[in-house]
């Protein structure tokens, strides 16, 4: 899976630690899903992208691999 959260995220001017808060999970867990090292459960991909107001796809994706 490929994720656009840091893209999201400057466009919003939001840190990892203020998005963190606002969807009731670690700093850590931001960055790790950021860099790929984790993927979120679908209730927290889908807080994070209601949080910006976004379909799910306009920050999470696929990969060719999945």
């Amino acid at each position: 899976m490929t994720n656009n959260l840091r893209v999201e995220r400057a466009r919003n001017k939001i840190s990892q630690a203020e998005l963190a808060k606002k969807v009731s999970v670690s700093r850590q867990t931001i960055h790790a899903i950021e860099t790929s090292k984790f993927v979120p459960s679908t209730v927290l991909a889908l807080k994070i992208a209601r949080y910006f107001n976004v379909k799910l796809e306009d920050i999470f994706e696929l990969d060719e691999n999945d």
